[in-house]
């Protein structure tokens, strides 16, 4: 079998599986498991695949078309300028939230060597990206479950040029245990209502609940301004990201809480999609 024969005949099994994407998939599967870089595969096209290959390839296949998500089955996945490794256990990075991390970096680009604290970290994408986008940010990336909190030092390790520490402390309630002083609290928390986590999409419901379940979908967004606030600088910033239908009240606690100044950040897909707010001077300190 050729590596063109191959190659359509995964995607033809991908797009009988109902993926829109089946092309993009394939090829993320030769990239993974042939070790040919996306849009290369056109100048192995007539060559022939071992069969070690086409069985891996085809395996993998089998499970996405299952509904397995694609990123654990590679392995790893982008995320801005980062490559980070993923898998059972650890939520699966996402573009809508490369946004927090860009509108935390434009204002926190005046400030040098800013702390900055990552909530509900997972992979580490939101700490690991902010440090990418900031020099010198030093960054506290706090994680309660043991498996992602694996990934996470992975992350972080295969990023040694950034200073990242993971911490492992629940956001619900180990606030008091942290040092204040920082200069931005950042989190893409759970924020999916427990009762709406049945209807979640087939492969979603493989990544770990504990990072989908915000119990009545604020729980996470109360504890991060009753409990952690106190650990932001006055005029730090405290930005988080929302599911669909949160931004009116996410602001509400915002506000009530003392953060001034606050806005909300539209996706690519034009959804509500990050919250900012900045510590009022006269705010209290930890």
């Amino acid at each position: 079998m050729t590596y063109s024969e191959l190659y359509w005949s995964i995607t033809a099994k991908l797009e009988a599986a109902g993926f829109e994407s089946a092309g993009f998939d394939a090829s993320c599967l030769f990239e993974r498991f042939a070790g040919i870089p996306r849009g290369h595969l056109a100048l192995k096209k007539k060559d022939t695949v071992s069969p070690e290959t086409i069985k891996t390839i085809e395996e993998s296949a089998e499970r996405r078309a299952n509904g397995y998500p694609l990123q654990y089955i590679i392995g790893e996945w982008d995320f801005l300028s980062l490559t980070l490794y993923v898998g059972e256990g650890v939520l699966i990075p996402r573009c809508d939230t490369e946004l927090l991390c860009e509108v935390a970096a434009e204002r926190l680009k005046a400030i040098n060597h800013p702390r900055v604290l990552d909530l509900c970290a997972g992979s580490g994408c939101v700490g690991l990206g902010i440090a990418s986008l900031c020099a010198g940010a030093k960054v506290t990336a706090v994680e309660l479950s043991e498996r992602a909190l694996g990934y996470l030092k992975r992350n972080c390790a295969k990023y040694p040029e950034f200073d990242v520490t993971p911490v492992k402390a629940d956001v619900l309630k180990d606030s008091a245990a942290f040092e204040g002083g920082y200069d931005a609290i950042l989190s893409n928390p759970p924020y999916i209502p427990t009762d709406h986590l049945e209807h979640l999409m087939r492969e979603v419901k493989h990544e770990p609940n504990m990072a989908l379940d915000g119990g009545d979908g604020l729980a996470f967004y109360r504890a991060i301004v009753q409990g952690w606030l106190p650990l932001l600088k006055k005029g730090g910033i405290c930005g988080v990201e929302i599911g669909i239908g949160q931004s009116e009240e996410v602001v509400e606690l915002f506000k009530s809480a003392g953060l001034v100044g606050v806005e909300i950040f539209r996706d690519i897909g034009d959804i509500e999609r990050v919250i900012i707010g900045v510590k009022d001077k006269k705010g209290n300190d930890r």
